[in-house]
């Protein structure tokens, strides 16, 4: 992790300045195409992640956030785990398990293995033995 910026919590006449930090773009695109197969391009400006053209991972730098194909169970799963980092997409997508990961709530662990998880929902069957899953964030 990199950058990151700073919030203010006032709780009992104190105030607390907490630092977050933000997975830096350059990580997050070479955590993408370290998956076997992964393809990238430009879609609506935003670097979009796919293997045999299903798309697994949309990064929203300006936003903070990145959209992965999880199944609804792994998403549900996540959120009882990291309610601040993980929502399911506002849009009908959501119905579907494609959700938000809220970049200043994941460590870069974290981030590897959902993106793990997401690569693995799309790819193909003779893909996935070409890669060992990352141990859980």
């Amino acid at each position: 992790m990199v950058s990151g910026r700073i919030r203010t919590h006032h709780a009992q006449g104190r105030t607390l300045h907490v630092t977050l930090s933000r997975m830096d773009p350059r990580i997050v695109h070479a955590m993408a195409l370290d998956m076997p197969g992964t393809a990238v391009k430009e879609v609506h400006g935003r670097p979009t992640y796919s293997v045999k053209k299903r798309t697994y991972l949309t990064v929203w730098s300006y936003e903070g956030r990145a959209v992965v194909k999880l199944t609804v169970a792994q998403r549900s799963a996540l959120i009882d785990e990291h309610p601040d980092a993980f929502a399911p997409v506002q849009t009908a997508l959501g119905k579907h398990g494609w959700t938000d990961v809220f970049m200043d709530h994941v460590s870069d662990r974290l981030f590897r293995y959902v993106v793990d998880l997401a690569w693995r929902n799309v790819a193909p069957k003779w893909l996935l033995p070409t890669r060992q899953s990352p141990p859980l964030g």
